[in-house]
């Protein structure tokens, strides 16, 4: 396979006619209510969340495995019988089958074509981006022979209808609860109880399949039941209803395995002619909805119109951020990352098949990082649910694990598991510090918000019982990231570093909670304290009202006694650990940022004193033997890049360490096959004292893949130290691997990780993605907010200029539309040029840094677009 895909237009469709010689191949559809994957033969399921799937859930094994899947069965005579989706017990026909597959921005269109059968069929789906709770299969079936063709066509449906546990949790028993009902154009179930053994509730969902012929006309008869459908043998590549032509019988119904098999009325086709069938697909709790979408979606044209509304509306997304370059493929491969931080927060990290854990919902660090790219679009819209998400800080500096799709909801943890992740307090700072650069809104830092409150407290160590007693707490934003900072500050272990407890960004450290620290955040640590000092002089306040119970984390010590800092911490927890008294304390703004610029100097210190190695690169962790994970021992290096990733962002490696890390990165953990960056090396065991991740087969996962996440804000922080050159073919180095189709085996998009095999693993639901586009654009085209004006820093290639030595980059600044071409005449590399000529809308603006441009907000506010051109030499 030399190419799996190809790009058709500048929308990011694609077509391929191999796809379907992949079977682990899957694409998102959904909107705000409903969630699908499909496969090219209609695998895949339809869920709207943890306890409601219509059809059966799948892992990606499953979708090479299972038998069940969207069908729609032709039959011609008892010798001709075709599945328009090629998926049939009968494989010779099946690979007489010529398949053709085009897909664009979350829609798919799969035609096939027997030339023996005579028929081809082209079957288009995708999910309403009006926000119906339905997935819509439009089936259209034309005659290709030269003779007239008779024939029934039928669509089969499985029903699943409950929740992912029951897929072995009772499945039978639930099948008993199953209460099928017969509208006159499908069949719609709704179980009686949504089962669950710690404690049974009324189901309120209603599963649907209804379907129409082009003319709006009903199936004449329906096969409600899967027993019914299939017969004994119970195959749904071979049912029996289809292949000896039978018509429903009177059999019960009720507390069996639901199905929708829609037999529609007997045709002949002309040569040349078509017929065409709608097929609706849904969850809802409202039965209204159901008659809603049949009156909405129930003929050719309405789907037609449905269509291009949805592909509209995905595509403004994926052009959010919009390149031209010199790679096509490139500019057109953005369309699918800009979309894939909206993808995140319609599916969570639990909806798609490779995606098989948790129950749903986002976690926190998910959260801030989906974050980025909404403030980089809409700031406006980032400022609310910002502040929402600071609901989701407790007071004791840790935070809810899971986020619910309603603003403001959080749960402690998605398996009711007390963990706390240590990075956790980095993320929120990160973020809210984008959102003011971008819009100049320091008032938000002193916004209140409240405090996420439940029975975990002292970071998850011990349960209160009175937790829900008592009015909930509210404190300044400021005040939340000071808490989420300060006490990380003073969490240390045996090396004073924070300590790792339940993991880091990498969650395959999670054998360590004990004695486990992690340098790699507390570099980041360090960094945001001293970031909140910045901010705090910047805000112009001369003292500020904070919660009286956070004075202690002020104290002045020597800071090497890590003994004092847990009793600090500690007696800390006590204070807060049921609730607070509610009094407010002035602190002076002076004496703050003088406390957290000492602690960010110290931090700062201690990481470059102690933990760097001979070896030329950082050691970041400590394992539950206090053991150092990093270095040369016993003949074998060990060295994990995320350990020198947030040492750069940070600042903590200073320039001569930086430039050995680089050369330490790429002789140790590049790939020279692949020409990736791995996440480690090869650690030869497992490491029961660290984590889970060295138990994975290595090149896998969290153990030694070439992590996007990693090596992107690897990227940044290469870009951000002045190393462009670096930076762009470590970002680069993704979407090469992600179009190397013959290895990546993925649709376009940046997947998790690249296995040892170049194999894309993960699709779409990634924190990389917004972290990619964050990159290009504040980095590499150097284009972004500095407390609220715009600022152009080009760090551009020479390579990435196009023939005519331009480059363009489209976005919304300002609220307005703002598009950037640079040219580079001279095709000279970052370090080489400088800039020589602005203009804003055609008009020449005064030069007064050859590197960087500051542009004043309000010379972009009266134009809905402001084109400037900017030349390099």
């Amino acid at each position: 396979m030399k190419e799996l895909w190809r790009f058709v237009d500048n929308l990011g469709t694609f077509e391929t006619s191999s796809a379907d010689k992949i079977k682990s191949l899957y694409f998102p559809l959904g909107n705000e209510v409903l969630m699908s994957s499909i496969t090219p033969d209609l695998h895949g399921d339809i869920k709207s969340g943890q306890n409601s799937f219509l059809l059966e859930p799948v892992s990606r094994i499953n979708l090479v495995s299972s038998r069940a899947s969207r069908n729609f069965w032709v039959y011609i005579n008892q010798n001709k019988i075709w599945s328009a989706t090629g998926v049939s017990r009968d494989l010779k026909q099946i690979q007489a089958d010529q398949v053709d597959f085009e897909a664009g921005l979350l829609w798919q269109k799969t035609a096939r074509e027997n030339k023996s059968i005579g028929l081809k069929s082209e079957i288009i789906s995708f999910v309403p981006a009006t926000g119906e709770p339905v997935e819509i299969m439009r089936v259209k079936l034309s005659n290709t022979s030269a003779k007239e063709i008779k024939f029934i066509p039928t669509a089969a449906i499985p029903l699943y209808a409950r929740g992912a546990n029951n897929l072995r949790d009772h499945r039978h028993v639930t099948s008993l609860l199953q209460r099928i009902s017969l509208n006159k154009y499908g069949v719609i179930s709704k179980p009686t109880l949504s089962f669950d053994e710690a404690g049974h509730r009324p189901n309120k969902d209603n599963y649907f399949v209804l379907g129409v012929d082009s003319r709006g006309n009903s199936p004449p008869y329906i096969y409600p039941t899967q027993e019914m459908f299939c017969g004994e043998e119970g195959d749904p590549e071979a049912p029996e209803a289809v292949l000896n032509n039978l018509l429903p019988n009177q059999r019960p119904i009720q507390g069996k395995e639901p199905m929708a098999g829609l037999r529609f009325r007997e045709i002949t086709l002309s040569p040349g002619r078509s017929s065409s069938y709608i097929i609706l697909m849904g969850i809802t709790q409202d039965v209204k909805v159901i008659n809603h979408c049949l009156n909405k979606f129930n003929s050719v044209k309405k789907v037609e119109s449905a269509l291009q509304k949805t592909k509209v509306f995905w595509q403004e997304k994926g052009r959010a951020i919009k390149v031209s370059s010199a790679d096509s493929d490139f500019d057109n491969w953005l369309n699918w990352v800009n979309i894939q931080p909206t993808l995140r927060k319609i599916f969570g990290c639990s909806f798609l098949p490779d995606f098989d854990y948790g129950k749903g919902g986002r976690g926190w660090r998910d959260l801030w990082q989906d974050c980025l790219g909404l403030i980089l679009s809409d700031p406006k819209q980032a400022r609310t649910l910002l502040l929402n998400n600071f609901g989701g800080v407790r007071i004791d500096g840790s935070n809810a694990t899971i986020v619910g799709k309603k603003a403001g909801e959080f749960i402690a943890d998605r398996n009711d598991i007390a963990r706390v992740w240590m990075d956790h307090g980095v993320w929120p700072l990160i973020t809210l510090d984008l959102y003011i650069h971008e819009t100049g809104d320091l008032n938000i830092l002193f916004a209140e918000a409240p405090y996420f409150r439940d029975q975990h407290i002292w970071r998850s160590r011990k349960i209160s019982r009175d937790w829900n007693t008592g009015r909930i707490c509210k404190g300044l934003v400021y005040e939340h990231l000071l808490i989420q900072n300060l006490t990380q500050f003073f969490n240390v272990g045996q090396h004073n570093h924070i300590r790792l407890e339940g993991a880091d960004w990498n969650d395959g450290l999670d054998m360590a909670q004990e004695f486990g620290e992690s340098v790699t955040f507390s570099a980041m640590y360090a960094q945001n304290l001293n970031r909140l000092a910045e901010l705090l002089l910047k805000s112009g306040k001369k003292k500020i009202l904070l919660t009286k119970e956070i004075n202690i984390l002020f104290k002045h010590f020597n800071y090497g006694d890590r003994n004092e800092k847990r009793k600090i911490l500690e007696s800390y927890f006590a204070q807060v650990e049921n609730r607070i008294a509610g009094k407010k304390i002035s602190v002076e703004v002076d004496a703050l940022v003088r406390n957290l610029k000492i602690k960010a100097l110290w931090m700062t210190q201690h990481i470059r004193k102690s933990e760097w190695l001979k070896e030329g690169f950082f050691n970041g962790y400590y394992d539950n033997q206090k053991k150092r994970v990093e270095g040369r021992a016993r003949g074998l290096l060990k060295m994990c890049l995320a350990s020198q990733v947030f040492p750069i962002i940070s600042g903590v490696a200073n320039d001569q360490q930086l430039a050995k890390i680089i050369k330490s990165v790429n002789k140790y953990l590049l790939d020279k096959q692949l020409k990736g960056y791995r996440l480690n090396t090869d650690f030869k065991e497992e490491q029961h004292n660290l984590g889970r991740a060295f138990s994975f087969v290595y090149g896998d996962k969290e153990n030694g893949a070439i992590f996007s996440h990693m090596v992107v804000m690897y990227a940044y922080g290469l870009y951000s130290r002045g190393f462009a050159k670096e930076g762009w073919e470590a970002l680069s180095s993704l979407y090469k691997l992600s179009v190397d189709t013959k290895n990546s085996k993925i649709y376009p998009c940046l997947p998790e990780y690249f296995n040892g095999e170049g194999r894309g693993m993960y699709a779409y639901l990634t924190g990389s993605a917004s972290w990619f586009m964050l990159t290009l654009l504040t980095q590499a085209f150097g284009v972004r907010g500095e407390n609220g004006d715009l600022l152009i820093e080009p760090k551009l290639m020479a390579e990435q200029f196009d023939k005519d030595s331009v480059i363009g980059i489209k976005r919304k600044f300002a609220g307005s539309e703002l598009q950037i071409n640079f040219s580079n005449p001279k095709k000279l590399d970052y370090g080489k040029y400088k800039i020589v000529k602005v203009t804003l809308n055609s008009k020449p603006l005064l030069l007064v840094d050859t590197r960087r441009m500051l542009i004043n907000r309000r010379s972009l506010l009266e134009n809905s677009l402001n084109i400037l051109d900017i030349v390099l030499g």
